[in-house]
């Protein structure tokens, strides 16, 4: 079961590696035609981290079931996924701009002005 976890992680380290570098292509490609490049790219890469970092978090989900649970491990655990649920949570802030809560508020504001303006 190690060899699952190890490829797991792999995995989500492969997403992450092989993510940036096709968002840095993509952003490249498209860096004229791009209202706002440098958040298009930062959008794209907070997309990749947390794709990553769900993958991370699984493998480290079937270390600890597989391995003789003990408290210590179930409390290391849950610090790491407490730690990447914060920081996923903040990369998603700083993607929308906006808190998860006041997402329908905000979209539903920029559809009304979107639909004001036509």
């Amino acid at each position: 079961m190690s060899d699952v976890v190890r490829v797991v992680e792999a995995v989500g380290a492969a997403i992450m590696i092989l993510g940036a570098v096709g968002a840095l292509a993509i952003s490249a490609v498209r860096w004229r035609v791009t209202d706002d490049p440098y958040a298009a790219l930062r959008r794209r890469l907070g997309h990749v981290v947390l794709l990553g970092l769900e993958v991370l978090i699984i493998g480290d989900i079937v270390r600890t079931v597989t391995v003789e649970p003990t408290l210590e491990s179930v409390a290391v655990l849950a610090a790491i996924v407490l730690i990447r649920i914060v920081l996923s949570f903040s990369i998603e802030v700083e993607i929308d701009g906006v808190w998860p809560w006041r997402r329908a508020a905000s979209e539903a504001g920029s559809v009304a002005t979107r639909s004001e303006g036509t």
